[in-house]
């Protein structure tokens, strides 16, 4: 049975410590979930721009891979930051 120490950081700014025990560069990194959420936000704003269609917004969030409930709000927070867009 192995045991791990697992730090945020170390010393070095450019890499951190993985559950693998490999050192690995930051840029590799795997994104977190707000991350996560922004670019998927981003992705559906721009296609609600191009289609502005509830339903084919819904469908594009579910092949995302989230649940019905977070697509909704997807749904919600894409149109009031398009309806922000439409008003400047």
């Amino acid at each position: 049975m192995f045991l791990f120490k697992f730090y945020d950081t170390m010393a070095s700014n450019w890499l951190y410590h993985n559950p693998l025990a490999f050192l690995v560069l930051k840029k590799n990194k795997i994104m977190k979930s707000d991350e996560k959420r922004s670019h998927r936000l981003n992705y559906l704003l721009k296609c609600y721009l191009t289609n502005p269609k509830e339903n084919d917004l819904y469908q594009r969030a579910k092949q995302m891979g989230v649940t019905d409930s977070t697509a909704k709000d997807y749904i919600r927070t894409v149109i009031i930051q398009a309806q922000k867009i439409y008003s400047k």
